[in-house]
């Protein structure tokens, strides 16, 4: 397919003849657009037990019994007593259930309760730790084990004597495990039945650790965040998506809800049908971008709950409080430890100097379900407020949609650009941002193909042919995400995702398809777009070519079932290699079950000229130099 509208001069086709064999393309080493450098990143939402139960390292489910319909989901007795949620027991005033154990007369040995994390526990060999709280007259001994489901085989375990009386007490304690070869592990907690026996106990925010990500405190689980820098990605947009907005305005993310003390954080029930801790809240997603070097993109709710939901849009001075909000929110972020938020973010953290956060998100997808009409008024006056006290942020819109925009839109402004898509429309908008508007930059803030289980070569590769129309036009496309990034295999509500896993300490996290894409563009960047000349019009092969100093990049595309014969010529360049994936089979996918695409690499040399053959359903980078 031929591009129309405007072509840029880089990375545009410049069509001499139609080639019959191979395609020639020609990479001039002068001139050039630059390109942005965050192009390739993250956008995360608790979807698909993405957070709690997934990148987030704290291993025990419903541990602190949040969400609106509060059960024993996950727990179950260990020896004859019987367990209960108790709603007349709290631990705060936001952690307000806990699990009251009855223990009847004459029970002697062994008796407790386990808790069988999400789907599984992850034991991976190293140092874990728990955490938690009891109530109740005791005192004697507590005994911590991390044994097979099936097999009784004991992975970890630790002893700690405790005293407990009528109010709640926190204890801990820090111990030794061995690799488990699955995720089918429980977690066992037990007390001697004989010194309890007539009575009930209470446990209350039961927390299982391992070692986590850069040792943090409350931080995530490295199996996770490993594969994820391994796309070396720009950005981390967050905390959602959806799973900000909320049924109702009194269901949304709160920030405030997130912060400090884990027993001070009374969770929600989440946008994606199961309750939200909120352990992983606004600070550990700022450590997070920290350690990973990623700059934060963070949403803000904007008056709008899904789908209307509690009485939305809000408009005129009934905005305020919101918007009130949203101000404390950034002076806990941004201010020193002399403003009122500041100090509260030292209090919680000892952190005294700021986030560095440079862009804000007003929204999400204020275009879908009735926040259209209201987004303009809307976005303006949350813009204006945030303007006049951080004029340094730079300021995000949740649509692109001009119907649902201030006119004009405020000087600077960039808008978000969402694409579910089939890969015959990714296929057929290679060409879509060479006839944007090119009055403002625009973020990408989810794309992916749809309506399949698992990302497939086909859909892989429409992807990038995507991927590469945002590239040529990376002047005005400044950020872009997959999404979603990750999925907990036994709780799905989304499909396809990025990365998928499971409990298995080994081998459970399963690397896509699409993966393999995203790490391929996103490793290789170049900071300066390159003109292409080719004697071949698009289609089935893609491309577009960058470079950084004196290494150069060629990003292609095959969306078809022929291998490709190509010559790419780059004056100056001496040996090249070509990283490709690509399965003769267009439905090939990578799942829980199969791992059959990975990336080949093969070294090429040439006195300038690169002569190579692109195979079937293919995605491949040429790095040369």
């Amino acid at each position: 397919m031929r591009p129309t509208g405007r072509l840029l001069g880089l990375c545009a086709l410049s069509v001499l003849t139609q080639g019959a064999r191979s395609i020639s393309l020609s990479v001039n080493p002068d001139g050039g657009n630059a390109s942005s450098p965050l192009l390739y990143g993250f956008m995360f939402e608790d979807i698909n037990h993405s957070g709690d139960g997934g990148i987030h390292g704290q291993l025990l489910q419903n541990n602190g019994f949040q969400g609106d319909s509060p059960n024993l989901t996950a727990y179950a007795a260990v020896g004859d007593v019987s367990l209960a949620v108790d709603f007349d027991n709290p631990l705060t005033s936001a952690i307000t259930r806990s699990l009251r154990i009855d223990v009847p007369s004459g029970t002697t040995g062994q008796v407790g309760f386990s808790n069988e994390g999400y789907w599984g526990i992850p034991v991976d060999g190293t140092t874990y730790t728990t955490y938690f709280f009891m109530k109740g007259k005791y005192s004697g001994e507590v005994t911590i084990k991390l044994v097979g489901t099936t097999s009784g085989i004991e992975y970890g375990k630790s002893t700690l004597k405790v005293t407990s009386g009528d109010k709640f007490s926190e204890f801990n304690t820090s111990f030794p495990t061995t690799r488990a070869p699955d995720g089918d592990v429980l977690y066992t907690l037990t007390f001697d039945g004989a010194q309890a026996a007539g009575d009930s106990l209470w446990f209350d925010l039961v927390m299982l650790y391992p070692t986590t990500y850069k040792n943090r405190y409350n931080g995530l689980k490295t199996q996770i965040v490993d594969v994820l820098d391994g796309v070396k990605g720009s950005f981390l947009r967050f905390p959602g998506g959806n799973n900000l907005e909320g049924a109702s305005p009194s269901d949304r993310w709160k920030w405030n809800e997130t912060i400090g003390p884990l027993e001070d954080r009374p969770g929600r029930q989440g946008d994606w049908t199961y309750p939200n801790t909120d352990a992983l809240g606004l600070d550990e997603y700022f450590y997070w971008c920290e350690d990973m070097g990623l700059d934060p993109v963070l949403g803000v709710w904007a008056g709008f709950s899904l789908d209307g939901g509690g009485g939305t849009p809000i408009t005129g001075d009934a905005l305020q409080p919101y918007i009130d909000d949203v101000l404390n929110e950034l002076e806990y972020i941004l201010g020193d430890s002399s403003s009122k938020y500041g100090a509260w973010r030292v209090a919680n953290i000892g952190r005294t100097e700021p986030w560095p956060l440079t862009m804000v998100e007003i929204g999400n997808e204020d275009n879908l379900g009735g926040g259209c009409a209201s987004y303009p008024e809307r976005f303006q006056r949350f813009h204006d407020a945030i303007k006049g006290e951080y004029p340094q942020l730079r300021i995000i819109a949740s649509t692109s949609n001009s119907t649902c925009l201030p006119d004009p839109l405020p000087e600077g402004v960039w808008t978000d650009y969402h694409n579910y898509n089939t890969p015959e429309n990714f296929y057929n908008e290679f060409d879509f941002f060479d006839n944007v508007d090119r009055s403002f930059p625009y973020f990408v803030g989810e794309y992916s193909r749809w309506e399949i289980d698992w990302p497939n070569m086909q859909g892989s590769v429409s992807e990038a042919i995507w991927m590469l129309g945002m590239e040529r036009n990376s002047d005005v496309v400044k950020m872009a995400a997959y999404a979603p990034s990750l999925n907990l295999v036994n709780s799905t509500q989304w499909t396809p995702d990025l990365i998928a896993f499971d409990q298995n300490p080994t081998d459970g996290v399963f690397l896509t398809t699409s993966y393999y894409v995203q790490q391929l563009f996103s490793t290789n960047r170049g900071d300066t777009i390159k003109e292409v000349t080719s004697d071949s019009d698009f289609g089935p092969v893609f491309w577009c070519a960058s470079s950084k100093g004196s290494m150069y990049y060629v990003k292609l595309a095959n969306y078809g079932q022929d291998t490709q014969a190509l010559d790419v010529k780059i004056p100056g360049t001496t040996t090249a290699t070509l990283t490709y994936v690509a399965n003769d089979d267009p439905s090939a996918y990578n799942s829980d079950e199969q791992h059959i695409v990975s990336p080949v690499t093969k070294t090429l040399s040439g006195n300038g000229t690169f002569t190579f053959t692109l195979p079937a359903w293919a995605v491949a980078v040429l790095a040369a130099q």
